[in-house]
């Protein structure tokens, strides 16, 4: 009985040691006024997208573009009209390229400006946040943007460009190369396909 009497004591005493600790931690915390814990705010950049449209649209696009045919096949490596038939096509067949108006009720970025941004980031092997200057939206935004795209030619162009070519296709490739001065000709004559030991970075691949 004894014993039992004296483990009950030890047990309450630990216990209270135990209960006066929690305490004492709680009262701390309670009291503390900057516990120094981290507050991680998003920081809203209003990148001005309508401007960015607006921007492209006169530079390229509208009725009297600032910039030429040449220097759009140059800057784009496509002609405008093809350029615009994938813009238009994967704006109808792609919901990630319809322009919507996010809950404030402010238009989205628009197709030109997201398929600009990968033919852009294609072209000139450009990073993702050098878009944000001239086109107006996030790293995370272009690198969605290049997905998609590309996703979407696979999709809605695979089946008649990215094949093996017929022996129609391949007959018309060699009247036209005969035609141009190089028969017997199939492939293109760019050096695309030769192999550039120093190779600039920003061409890789």
């Amino acid at each position: 009985m004894s014993n039992w009497s004296s483990d009950q004591e030890v047990d309450d005493m630990v216990e209270e040691e135990v209960d006066s600790i929690v305490e004492e931690i709680q009262n701390h915390w309670t009291h503390t006024e900057d516990p120094q814990l981290p507050v991680f705010r998003r920081v809203h950049i209003n990148r001005d997208r309508e401007g960015g449209h607006i921007r492209l649209w006169n530079d390229y696009f509208s009725e009297n573009p600032t910039n030429t045919q040449g220097m759009f096949r140059r800057r784009f490596r496509i002609n405008k009209s093809l350029f615009l038939r994938i813009v238009n096509s994967i704006k109808d067949g792609v919901p990630y390229f319809k322009q919507s108006r996010d809950a404030t009720g402010r238009l989205g970025l628009s197709a030109l400006q997201k398929c600009t941004t990968a033919i852009r980031m294609m072209t000139y092997g450009s990073a993702a946040d050098a878009m944000d200057e001239y086109l107006r939206l996030a790293d995370t935004t272009a690198h969605k943007c290049l997905e998609e795209f590309v996703s979407g030619v696979i999709n809605l162009f695979g089946d008649e460009y990215l094949r093996k070519p017929t022996t129609e296709d391949l007959q018309r490739l060699l009247n036209l190369g005969e035609y141009r001065g190089f028969p017997g000709m199939i492939g293109s004559i760019d050096c695309m396909h030769w192999e550039w030991k120093n190779c600039p970075t920003a061409w890789k691949g």
